[in-house]
């Protein structure tokens, strides 16, 4: 199975995806995560990120694009994934798309969690207290919601025509969702009700 979360920064797709990778027994990958790392051993990929991550903007596509194309295209890459926080331009979604059929690693579903900007700014005050992270300043997050709202429908659209899109709502405790994405992908695991 492979699979992509989308929605806005703090709607818990990374938590959803780590959570059905470790159920499911897919590997997750987030550029997040990946572009934090080599900002952390400050790489050359890290240090040209760091400044557009630090002021709430996407990193550009080309660079994205390649981190993602090198994993994918690695000797020991993952045959069922789940990625998280990408694609978020049409220009990376159509870039992936091509990847993925030259690699023949064909998308099952691509799954949307809804969730209003309120409860993003709520959700984001908490993370940025516990796990201390600099990129969730409320100024940030703003900006990042800003440019969610601009490129992403781009990107829902792109996903819809495929018949890939799953939408669902990303509001409500961490097991309810996750109950209702395995529903949706025919993973079973309990009822389908309020999917």
């Amino acid at each position: 199975m492979r699979l992509i979360f989308l929605g806005p920064p703090g709607s818990g797709k990374g938590t959803q995806a780590k959570l059905l990778c470790q159920r499911a027994g897919l590997t997750h990958i987030a550029t997040g995560d990946i572009l934090r790392e080599a900002v952390r051993q400050g790489t050359p990929l890290g240090l040209q990120a760091r400044g557009y991550m630090d002021q709430g903007q996407y990193v550009p596509d080309d660079l994205v694009n390649a981190i993602i194309a090198e994993r994918l295209s690695a000797p020991d890459r993952p045959e069922k994934f789940v990625m998280d926080g990408y694609p978020r331009t049409l220009a990376q979604a159509q870039s992936l798309d091509e990847l993925l059929h030259r690699l023949d690693l064909p998308l099952d579903a691509v799954l949307l969690l809804q969730v209003s900007d309120d409860e993003i700014l709520s959700r984001l005050r908490g993370r940025r207290v516990q796990e201390q992270r600099s990129d969730d300043t409320e100024e940030t997050v703003r900006a990042r919601l800003k440019l969610y709202h601009e490129t992403l429908p781009e990107v829902i659209e792109f996903y819809r025509r495929k018949g890939l899109l799953r939408e669902l709502s990303g509001q409500g405790d961490v097991e309810t969702i996750h109950r209702a994405i395995r529903c949706i992908l025919g993973l079973g695991g309990g009822p389908c009700s309020g999917a």
